[in-house]
């Protein structure tokens, strides 16, 4: 355990002029509050501010920052209020504190529109301070590095939050280090024997590899100093884990297949040393092509600086080469942490700002995403970018994710230009919309006045600005054709009971009815009939009740034909309608115990999607189409038909044992196909289960099989 006088060792070597007895002073204060108090290790709880405060010390931040570090806990775990911690540490102190027990009390895990406006709480509470998320961080990382003395089910917990949201946000601060040992510690949780796997590959790989790195490092230090090219010095990595794995996911590949596990690096002493490093590299060995990138020029949206090349040694061996200054490479490894320079407690340093002005642009324009499934998705999408880097004819660099389009490159210059483009010349040559870019093409955008977005432009886009300003547009544009299609069929509802339209509307009757079904106009609720939400008749029988039941009506041919057909989807119902005809969606094929969303389609009835369907984000451009479906619990107990792929090792048996194993499960296979190719193998399963948990189960066991290298659900 680091004592406190290392603590304030620390802080001094980072600024000279930290104020010591303030961080004395939070240390006693934060020593006497959680007295008693131990963590599941046994530990004195002390123990884990004082390392949270370490971590914030090594970020090289300011003595607030530290102090808050010390502190960050005590409003939560103690009978301590915020406001007695501002009478005895100043309301700076108090500011992170406050900031840092916000975000701790977020539940990640609860329903999408709860997540959506928790998101929005840490976004807020990042802007107001950045110290606040970096702190955060800091915590984050010790209780992952002492995750094993927790119950099982809550080290799952905090390891899936760590990867789904801090390491991601590690990552857009430019954190590297941060971010690559939280990624590699839940993935150490959540899937331990795939880690155990790849770490006694990696080990022995390592012990394998060692000569012939260090060989290449002295190589190239003797060839830099031959050439007279001044360097700092020549050091060897190895890559992540958790990288690894990712990487054998994303590229179906094999361990053997992973080229570029070793890297050697370089760090000079200019930015022009760097490129005459390039030259002499790629001079002493042979470049790979297509591998070469450079980040000096065109930086990451997260600071990230380095020349990157791949090149192939004379014994045959590739690997990686990444060159950078000392200054490049405290950015990339700490990201933001590295560009501290405080003015009266905030960033005052121009240059600086640009390292995190991604999070006011990004909370700016999520104010105004209403549907909460589109905001975390776009969420996801600005936290971990892969990006490409393209140009305007005049030069102008436009960084986008990668499968950006040029409709992705015109919304991204102006919404009005995104509206009217037609098509792009890229590198001087006309493509279709649908054509990804790459880093590198020279984009210019043909636009044509009237033209308006497609709804198959939703399709094609990748970021958020581009799909919120193609929703915006379109839900306006079908709004008004709502709204024309159901003053419609309520006039034509009015017909079949010989109704007058001026007698049953007069005054504010049908504004005064709109309330009763959600909606605020009398435009809003012909919209809802319009979209199939809500029926003509319903309205009408709020208006002149007494006239309905004097004259009723037959039942409509499409009412009959809805309930015979509802008796083949009675699985899934809509809250609060009867009458409506419900389909599960075939492109996500939701089961029992997943998530699902309803879309109102037009004629068709409601569609029902898995909340994880990637169709879904395109589907509910409208909110107001949007409604709420339902698993019934009436419903017969028939299986589901899931379709899953399983990517395993070649070897004599084990499509046996795969089968073995699923039928040990009482699971009816209706098919099976296996293939291999490349040393590895294929197997495609149709089978039928009963719900979620079913399906896990089988998912589980599966993994358990020796030579099982993944499972996945796939789309029918």
């Amino acid at each position: 355990m680091i004592s406190f006088e290392k603590l304030a060792d620390k802080a001094l070597a980072s600024h000279p002029d930290a104020d010591t007895d303030l961080l004395r002073k939070a240390y006693d204060f934060s020593a006497a509050e959680h007295a008693g108090q131990t963590r599941r290790s046994g530990e004195p709880y002390v123990t884990h501010p004082l390392e949270v405060a370490s971590l914030v010390a090594d970020m090289r931040l300011d003595d607030v920052a530290i102090a808050a570090g010390l502190l960050h806990d005590v409003v939560e775990d103690t009978l301590t209020s915020i406001e007695r911690v501002e009478e005895l540490f100043g309301p700076e102190v108090a500011h992170v504190v406050e900031g840092v027990t916000k975000i701790s009390t977020i539940p990640f895990s609860s329903s999408e529109e709860r997540q959506a406006e928790n998101f929005r709480k840490m976004l807020l509470a990042m802007v107001d301070d950045i110290r606040v998320i970096l702190v955060k961080l800091a915590d984050r990382l010790h209780n992952m590095r002492t995750l094993d003395h927790l119950p099982e089910d809550r080290r799952l917990t905090i390891a899936k939050e760590t990867l789904e949201i801090y390491a991601p946000i590690a990552q857009r601060l430019g954190m590297k280090k941060v971010k690559n040992e939280l990624e590699d510690l839940a993935f150490r949780h959540l899937d331990p024997r795939a880690y155990e796997t790849l770490r006694a590959w990696v080990d022995r790989r390592r012990r394998a590899t060692q000569s012939a790195v260090t060989g290449l490092r002295r190589t190239l230090e003797r060839t830099l100093r031959e050439a007279q090219v001044p360097f700092v010095r020549v050091e060897s990595r190895l890559k992540r884990l958790f990288g690894i794995h990712q990487k054998i996911k994303r590229q179906r590949i094999s361990l053997e297949q992973v080229y570029d596990l070793i890297a050697l690096r370089v760090i000079t002493t200019s930015v022009r040393d760097c490129y005459a490093t390039l030259g002499i590299i790629h001079q002493t060995w042979s470049p790979v092509p297509g591998r070469f990138k450079d980040f000096v020029a065109m930086p990451r949206a997260n600071g990230y600086q380095s020349l990157h090349t791949s090149v192939v040694s004379d014994q045959g061996v590739q690997f990686e080469v990444q060159i950078r200054t000392e200054e490049m490479h405290a950015v990339a490894e700490e990201g933001i942490a590295a560009h501290w320079k405080y003015k009266e407690g905030r960033v005052g340093v121009a240059p600086d700002e640009r390292h995190f002005a991604w999070l006011r642009q990004l909370l700016d324009w999520q104010q105004e995403v209403r549907d909460p499934g589109e905001f975390i998705h776009s969420l996801k999408v600005d936290l971990y970018p892969d990006e490409v880097y393209t140009f305007t004819p005049k030069g102008e660099v436009k960084a986008l994710p990668r499968g950006a389009t040029p409709i992705d490159f015109a919304y991204s210059i102006h919404t009005d230009v995104g509206h009217q483009c037609v098509g792009a010349r890229v590198n001087g040559r006309m493509v279709p919309v649908r054509t990804r870019l790459r880093s590198g093409d020279i984009v210019e955008v043909v636009t044509a006045p009237g033209h308006t977005p497609s709804r198959d432009w939703l399709n094609i886009v990748v970021t958020p600005r581009a799909r919120h300003k193609i929703k915006h547009f379109i839900h306006a544009e079908e709004k008004v054709q709502a709204v024309e299609l159901g003053r419609k069929l309520f006039d034509k509802e009015l017909r079949r009971f010989d109704l007058n339209a001026k007698s049953v509307l007069k005054g504010e009757a049908l504004s005064r009815v709109a309330g009763e079904f959600g909606a605020q106009r009398a435009a809003d609720l012909f919209a809802a009939i319009g979209y199939g939400k809500v029926a003509a008749r319903s309205v009408l029988a709020k208006l002149v009740p007494k006239q309905l039941e004097e004259k009723p009506g037959a039942p409509s041919i499409g009412t009959v034909v809805r309930r015979i057909l509802r008796s083949s989807e009675e699985k899934v119902k809509v809250r609060g309608f009867d009458d409506l005809l419900v389909f599960r969606a075939r492109c996500c094929n939701p089961i029992r115990g997943e998530k699902i969303v309803g879309y109102v389609t037009r004629g068709k009835g409601v569609s029902v999607h898995a909340a994880r369907c990637p169709n879904v984000l395109n589907l509910l451009y409208d909110p107001e189409r949007r409604i709420d479906v339902v698993w019934d619990k009436r419903a017969d107990d028939a299986g589901f038909v899931v379709l899953l792929g399983i990517q395993v090792e070649d070897r004599r048996g084990i499509l046996a044992e795969v089968t073995s194993k699923i039928a040990g499960l009482k699971t009816n296979v209706l098919k099976v196909e296996a293939s291999t190719s490349d040393r590895q193998g294929q197997i495609s399963v149709v089978m039928e289960i009963d719900d979620l948990k079913h399906l896990q189960r089988v998912i589980k066991v599966i993994r358990g099989v020796p030579g099982v290298l993944e499972v996945e659900r796939r789309m029918r």
